[in-house]
């Protein structure tokens, strides 16, 4: 006897003797598919078992298909990878009672992060409720619909036939108009019941799609602020990515300088001619000095709802000077906003295109860098242009350095924003440090990598030292993803294997510490499962690396960091993945990046990294006091 056919004897319902029948998971999967959404993540369960039905009857007819993941966080991380690289509808489904709470904190983590997702839980019968039946989660026992309405923009219960179309539309059209996870529960009797099969149906009307509207007399006043500021800054915040080449069309033309925070980092180059670098935490200071200083006389805020971590080191809302402007297509992004000189809603992109129209983009006079001589005097794009090629340095418009991956002696490439103990990213000494192995993955991977780093040690280190030398713009372009909203660790391991399922053209490198992997380390089983050459470097300190660092760094006593030694490229080789081993500097220069980019496995290299070798805080220790690893 089956799993599910047990359960199903457990709830006292009946199996339906053929698949063959139109049912509630044919008409959401149809949904799905006229959304151009290819994968379903999750795990079966005798609650959900309705639903893997469609989705067996979706595979033969090239409908979306299952992955199956080994726990059902795991699964919500896969959905939210995907989404983020796609572009799509990030879609999990779990069974009830436990399957659906294993999902929460991927859905909060989701929500914070603002992915669009569907979570579709599983049910007891509605004849059930109350009964005390297995694995209830009704709102009659442990309520999951009630669990979710806190981490989602809407969740509910499916209660009749008839709700479904309506309750999935209402659903679908929140996730994308608000960016955010929704849930439904669907009972088991529900999901089984027989819908017709209507001929030619029109899914989906164009509401899905995101609105280019903006506010036409608020963007004026920007332009007219922006002709006469001497010397404005630029922040890049999360959701510019759609808007990259019109802001940077813009920079380019009137000389603006540029900072990202730490989630706009992956979007910009970091070698662009006006980019000075990440502020908030992990940053560079030359980002901070940038927008502390006193010459700076307007900050721009695009695209960013400037969380703690974001505004380390500088204040955007300075009630004594109004020289910030905020630019956003969320409500979301005027949380901080309270003291701006102008605030413009609406789509970002649009937003560039009409600053960037002849009557609006007037060159101002103002220095193309700070600090320069010459002040007064604007240095035409053209010319600048000119000399960045004598140099061999060129925007991210630009064709790429050549040779910048052909000699591991190159010089870097010309940077404007500088390192924290900027010299230990060329240590050669062991263990090796986190700075050089940062250095080496920027220069040593393939063109167009994505890169993962997870919550802890291994985010701060990329924030501040992990500088790809090319890397291209577009829409949905970016090189670097990170959890960081609610900074779920282990967050990345799975998401991973998403964003290579959305983008297998792409490489896909994640970078995690060996706590973070501990937590995770089973769903590497599905990437060898899917043959997918997902690139896993594991920092490996034997420690929770943040507790351990910023419980010294902030004289807190030294207690539950310690980690037991694992032999994590065993581990991968155990699993049928491949498994690395570094201990030196030359372990390291003899992996060949690109070759682990053709195998049909994934690649687990772990890296015993100085344990000695704080983060680049720079003396921020407010989130590190607050217990966070």
């Amino acid at each position: 006897m089956s799993t599910h056919q047990l359960l199903g004897q457990l709830l006292d319902t009946k199996i339906p003797a053929s698949i063959e029948q139109y049912e509630a998971g044919d008409i959401i999967l149809d949904y799905l598919s006229e959304l151009g959404v290819e994968y379903v993540f999750g795990i079966p369960g005798g609650a959900i078992e309705p639903l893997y039905n469609a989705l067996a009857r979706s595979i033969a007819k090239n409908g979306p298909k299952a992955i199956v993941a080994r726990h059902e966080a795991g699964a919500v991380f896969m959905a939210d990878g995907y989404a983020r690289a796609s572009g799509k509808l990030g879609v999990c489904i779990a069974t009830s009672g436990p399957g659906a709470t294993n999902m929460i904190t991927g859905v909060a983590s989701a929500y914070q992060d603002r992915t669009p997702m569907l979570v579709i839980t599983g049910q007891t019968p509605i004849d059930k409720f109350g009964s005390q039946a297995v694995q209830e989660s009704s709102c009659t026992a442990i309520d999951t619909v009630a669990i979710f309405k806190h981490c989602t923009f809407y969740s509910s219960l499916i209660s009749h036939p008839d709700q479904l179309e309506r309750k999935l539309i209402a659903a679908i059209a929140a996730a994308y108009q608000h960016q955010r996870p929704v849930h439904l529960s669907i009972p088991l009797d529900i999901a089984r019941s027989k819908f017709p099969t209507p001929p030619n149906r029109r899914l989906f009307p164009p509401f899905i799609h995101r609105s280019t509207a903006f506010d036409t007399e608020m963007a004026n006043n920007l332009a007219k602020k922006l002709d006469t500021s001497s010397q404005p800054v630029f922040v890049i915040g999360e959701d510019c990515s759609e808007a990259i080449p019109s802001i940077l069309s813009y920079c380019e033309r009137n000389g603006t300088s540029i900072v990202a925070t730490p989630q706009g980092k992956g979007l910009i180059n970091p070698y662009h001619p006006n980019f000075y670098g990440v502020c908030g935490l992990a940053g560079h200071d030359t980002a901070t000095q940038l927008l502390i200083s006193k010459t700076t006389d307007l900050i721009v805020i695009i695209g960013g709802g400037l969380d703690q971590q974001s505004i380390y080191g500088w204040q955007p809302s300075d009630p004594t000077t109004y020289k910030t402007v905020y630019i956003g297509s969320s409500l979301n992004h005027f949380n901080y906003s309270q003291y701006a000189n102008i605030n413009v809603m609406g789509n970002i992109k649009s937003i560039f295109e009409h600053l960037n129209t002849p009557k609006n983009n007037i060159v101002p006079i103002r220095a193309h860098h700070q600090g320069k001589k010459n002040i007064n005097k604007a240095i035409p794009f053209e010319r600048r242009r000119a000399n960045r090629r004598k140099q061999k340095v060129y925007s991210i418009n630009e064709k790429r350095v050549e040779g910048c991956r052909k000699s591991s002696t190159l010089t870097p490439l010309s940077r404007n924003f500088r390192l924290q103990d900027e010299l230990k990213h060329l240590d050669n000494t062991e263990p090796l440090k986190p700075q050089r192995i940062m250095h080496e993955l920027s220069r040593r991977t393939p063109d167009n990598t994505r890169f993962l780093a997870d919550i802890g040690n291994s985010f701060l280190w990329a924030i501040h030292y992990l500088n790809p030398c090319t890397i291209t713009s577009g829409e949905n372009s970016r090189y670097l993803y990170m959890g960081m909203g609610f900074a779920s660790m282990a967050w990345s391991v799975a998401a991973a294997i998403g964003i290579a399922i959305a983008n297998p053209k792409k490489p896909v490198i994640c970078i995690v510490g060996d706590g973070a992997m501990l937590m995770s380390a089973h769903e590497l089983t599905v990437a060898v499962q899917l043959e997918l050459p997902v690139i896993y470097i594991v920092l490996n300190d034997q420690a929770y690396g943040t507790v351990k660092h910023g419980q010294k760094m902030s004289g807190a006593e030294s207690i539950g960091s310690e980690l037991p030694s694992v032999d994590f490229a065993l581990y991968a080789k155990s699993i049928g993945a491949n498994g690395v081993k570094v201990i030196s500097l030359d372990d390291l220069s003899n992996i060949n990046f690109a070759q682990l980019t053709t195998l049909r496995q994934p690649t687990l290299i772990d890296i015993l990294i100085d344990t000695t070798e704080s983060p680049p805080l720079s003396g921020r220790l407010e989130m590190l006091a607050s217990g966070h690893k």
